[in-house]
């Protein structure tokens, strides 16, 4: 068996742009993959055809050399677009040599450790009290989540004294506390909007006292030491790891003791063979892994498979979709987990090819705070 070609889609899911790839073989099995597409969107589609020549005419369930061969043929470490592009690449090799063994790719990563996947609802907003339970019952009578992930700022962090921000944000989750149940788990997304980590840490105090399963990204990633002293001022679970990309990065952040759960992308770090090299030195470091997983039908079925054969895994981002006609039989909650179909080889998900035809693009980019003075908010 030989690769012979491939495809790229650029299609979305509900108001967000997606890329799938599909790698088609000699043998007429195909997989596929999916690349975060960060922006410059339109950017990928080229530097994959570029990279498929470099794995053309080669067996494609050699995974793990072709990984590599991908990544030492880049004159300088690829960054967020060359990962982005390799990780879609990755998920279609699993996926075809999952199919070629009749097995699920779980299986070919070692086996499952679990029976089921636990997911939680990202929301990232900041409802009232009232409307937060509201849509936190919704979602766990129509899925059965347990788990749910919100934003901590009720206002603009630059439009007023920041210790008000931080009473608003602690009595606000005392509150949802008050009227929703005792078992619901909430984490909080700072969306790395904090530039001083002394803030952050003054935010972590605050809703500490109501038991948060994870505080995330308060801070820009870059600068390890911060991390390693925010994590040693604050004592909630610390969450970061989304804006990381290789197991070195991942490496510094776990020496300096920067984090209690990681959270890489496997849309974002390389692919599943990347993921497991991060999952496997946090292990070592007594730290969980909660992927990050705001994508896709495709995304989510690939996370999936490295969740269910991860022994420290913690608990898989998943907010339900409306909108992806490409995706015949997504994966979707059941009780608060995604089970797993072991009478499916590969992905366990179907892709219908016709609903790709028509490109499906919508335009999304990322929109910068202005403080009061004019000046672009950090980040």
């Amino acid at each position: 068996m030989h690769i012979t070609a491939l495809k790229t889609y650029m299609q979305r899911v509900d108001d967000r742009p997606r890329l799938l790839v599909k790698i088609e073989t000699s043998e007429g099995i195909s997989g596929w993959g999916e690349a975060y597409n960060h922006g410059p969107d339109w950017s990928l589609p080229p530097l994959l055809d570029y990279l498929f020549h470099q794995i053309e005419g080669q067996d494609p369930r050699r995974v793990e050399f072709l990984v590599l061969k991908l990544n030492q043929q880049c004159r300088f470490p690829p960054g967020a677009l060359g990962l982005a592009a390799i990780s879609a690449i990755d998920h279609a090799l699993w996926d075809i040599a999952g199919k070629a063994a009749g097995l699920p790719v779980y299986m070919l990563l070692g086996g499952n450790v679990r029976d089921r996947v636990r997911v939680y609802c990202g929301v990232y907003t900041a409802p009232d009290p009232q409307a937060a339970r509201d849509q936190t019952f919704k979602l766990n009578e129509t899925y059965g989540y347990t788990a749910f992930k919100l934003s901590p700022y009720r206002r603009d962090l630059h439009a007023g004294r920041w210790g008000e921000l931080v009473k608003e944000t602690g009595d606000w989750f005392g509150k949802i506390r008050d009227l929703t149940p005792s078992h619901f788990e909430f984490a909080f997304d700072a969306h790395a909007k904090i530039y001083e980590p002394y803030q952050a840490a003054q935010l972590a105090a605050a809703i500490a006292p109501y038991d948060p399963l994870f505080y995330e990204e308060p801070i820009r990633p870059e600068h390890i030491p911060a991390w390693a002293e925010l994590k040693s001022n604050v004592t909630v679970p610390l969450a970061t790891g989304e804006s990381l990309y290789s197991r070195f990065e991942f490496l510094s952040l776990l020496s300096a003791r920067g984090a209690d759960i990681i959270q890489p992308d496997i849309c974002v770090v390389g692919g599943v063979t990347e993921m497991r090299r991060i999952a496997a030195i946090a292990e070592a470091h007594y730290v969980t892994i909660a992927p990050h997983n705001p994508m896709g039908p495709l995304a989510t079925a690939v996370n999936i498979h490295f969740c269910a054969a991860q022994p420290n895994f913690k608990i898989l981002e998943f907010k339900p979709h409306e909108y992806a006609p490409w995706a015949t039989d997504p994966y979707m909650p059941v009780d608060g987990h995604m089970e797993l179909r072991p009478d499916r080889p590969g992905w366990g998900i179907e892709i219908d090819e016709k609903a790709l035809i028509k490109e499906d693009y919508v335009h999304w980019e990322r929109k910068i705070t202005r403080k009061p003075d004019g000046a672009t908010a950090y980040p």
